[in-house]
């Protein structure tokens, strides 16, 4: 890099040379960045982004493409010359590329496979065939594999060989002719070893397969149960078909996480980046959730209307529903996102209910006490120091209390139960989302709370 770019930001550097219009100059300095830094140029600089890719080598065009957000992908694919296209698209692994190609309408993606070489768009039409959201559509066929009778010093030039084109070459898969697999194996075992000696000395037969049809969620737990960066994915006829490695799985769970948080928060998933989703589509995501949380609020209204004469008559009750509310729904929150982020997890399943319930009751007794107590003394200090409460404040303080626990326990057995329920139904537990868990508790926890307060105070203030 010249001195007289050195005192003034990337952004600048690109800006002054992009000007120049000299192509030499811009790939060189393209060439120079890192690809996060490259990465970056094309989202501060959209009006260039196209060029950005055009003007580099293809590999690193490839390296930058696949870390940019979809909106992103989606406008450079169109402004890119049909030749530049075809190259980008060929040289992208085919697992990528499949997951880009899905996102798109369908008459694009037709034209888009033209583009590809004969042997790519086999690859790519295998790859679209298996299932949405299966391990299939991140399976990619680049891999290293070697045959049983082969010296390690002969797996070593097979690695050398394919190695480069290869999405990882940290474990070698062991087939035998007619393509089924044997073994993986590590390649420091390879590298600890004689070159003389055969790869059948190494095998243990022993390895950790997934299928094409299996879930992407459930294959992000077998990595991380397993502490792997590849699995091969096999056939029902143990066919090695091709591997998984751990940044398509992590990129998953990520997705994943984030549609998850969407859910919790009471919305539909978002497909793109919050900015570049149009507002009206925007609406119809949230919207929906928001009438179905209106119209569950409307029972807390015919909830308090049916109590309207014991409002009439202590008139004091009032006062304590916002409390009685937020104890509900905070402690229903609360247990629904521990449940739903210990199931994203693996640590419990749908089996694990009557632990879980037991466990969720013994802790919502504890707070419900804890909060009760609190609710009790606020009554309290409240007639000493106001004397707001009248003569029976004793018990009002105690039905309140008392109404405090049974609303924290309930909102803590809903919010543990409602996402085992769903998740046992076959629908996804992000859905009750704590939104909802609060608009199910507060009607719930009124009926609680003036049931309490209509059979403590009987006959004293009713």
């Amino acid at each position: 890099m010249s001195t007289e770019f050195e005192d003034i930001s990337l952004q600048e550097q690109f800006e002054a040379i992009i000007q120049t219009e000299d192509k030499l100059a811009i790939k060189k300095f393209l060439d120079d960045q890192n690809i996060s830094a490259v990465a970056e140029l094309v989202s501060e600089f959209p009006e260039y982004d196209s060029q950005i890719i055009a003007n580099m080598s293809v590999h690193r065009a490839v390296s930058v493409f696949k870390i940019l957000d979809l909106a992103e992908q989606k406008r450079i694919i169109q402004e890119l010359p049909a030749n530049t296209t075809a190259n980008l698209l060929n040289e992208l692994p085919a697992d990528d590329r499949t997951d880009f190609l899905e996102e798109l309408p369908s008459n694009v993606v037709r034209e888009l496979i033209k583009l590809l070489d004969v042997d790519e768009r086999k690859i790519t039409l295998s790859l679209l065939g298996y299932p949405e959201y299966s391990i299939g559509r991140l399976m990619t066929p680049d891999y290293v594999y070697v045959y049983p009778w082969n010296t390690i010093e002969e797996v070593f030039a097979t690695i050398r060989k394919y190695g480069k084109d290869s999405e990882t070459i940290n474990v070698i898969y062991v087939i035998n002719e007619l393509g089924e697999l044997l073994d993986d194996i590590r390649i420091s075992d390879f590298i600890l070893n004689a070159p003389d000696k055969n790869v059948s000395e190494l095998m243990d037969d022993r390895f950790i397969s997934l299928h094409p049809e299996d879930d992407q969620e459930s294959a992000a737990e077998i990595f991380k149960m397993n502490n792997r960066v590849a699995l091969p994915v096999i056939s029902n006829t143990n066919q090695l078909l091709g591997i998984v490695t751990i940044d398509d799985v992590l990129w998953v769970a990520s997705e994943e996480f984030s549609e998850d948080m969407q859910k919790m928060g009471g919305s539909s998933a978002l497909e793109e980046p919050y900015l570049d989703v149009p507002i009206f589509r925007l609406y119809k995501k949230r919207i929906i959730w928001l009438l179905i949380l209106f119209i569950g609020e409307t029972l807390t209204i015919a909830a308090m209307s049916n109590f309207q004469k014991t409002l009439e008559q202590v008139l004091v009750l009032s006062t304590f529903i916002p409390l009685i509310i937020s104890s509900g729904g905070n402690s229903g929150s609360q247990a629904a996102a521990l449940i739903i982020q210990a199931l994203a997890l693996g640590e419990i399943t749908v089996m694990d209910w009557w632990r879980i319930a037991r466990r969720e009751i013994k802790s919502g007794l504890l707070m419900g006490i804890t909060l009760g107590f609190v609710g009790f003394l606020i009554v309290l200090t409240g007639h000493l120091t106001l004397d707001v409460f009248g003569e029976h404040y004793i018990r009002i303080a105690f039905a309140i209390g008392t109404a405090i626990v049974g609303v924290v326990v309930w909102g803590t057995i809903m919010g543990s139960m409602l996402p085992l329920l769903l998740k046992k139904l076959g629908a996804d537990p992000a859905a009750s989302s704590t939104p909802f868990i609060a608009t199910l508790v507060d009607v719930t926890g009124l009926l609680i709370y003036f049931g309490t307060a209509f059979l403590l105070l009987k006959g004293v203030l009713l």
